[in-house]
């Protein structure tokens, strides 16, 4: 089943933890100083 998920994910795998831990830390960095007002969703863009 977590095979067939990962198939159905633009990015092709299943999202892990860090993933999400890299979306946090892009938007506390400078990089995403920018960024406001947002949802992020860290979903592998699997809706």
């Amino acid at each position: 089943m977590r095979a067939q998920a990962a198939q159905m994910t633009p990015y092709g795998r299943i999202g892990e933890p860090e993933d999400v831990a890299n979306a946090i830390a892009a938007l506390c960095l400078s990089d995403g100083e920018w960024i406001n007002g947002q949802l992020v969703f860290a979903n592998g863009g699997f809706f």
